[in-house]
């Protein structure tokens, strides 16, 4: 079942910024795309909810030392 999410991202301040979390989406098993926006703070994923859940990506994503809140 495929999903789409979008998150806001915190912390992020530049292009190593965006690339750090844009990795680590895409290194998530279910994850289909990831697109992150350095501008707006945010990340559009679009995922398979029986193979990563938004609590994989929330995980992920603070693993890299930014918060997230869910859209």
């Amino acid at each position: 079942m495929m999903e789409k999410s979008i998150i806001h991202v915190e912390g992020m301040s530049c292009q190593h910024c965006q690339e750090a979390v844009m990795k680590a989406l895409q290194a998530l098993q279910g994850v289909e795309s990831a697109e992150v926006s350095l501008k707006d703070k945010s990340a559009t994923i679009s995922y398979n909810a029986e193979l990563v859940t938004l609590e994989d990506i929330k995980q992920a994503v603070e693993q890299q030392g930014y918060d997230i809140v869910f859209s």
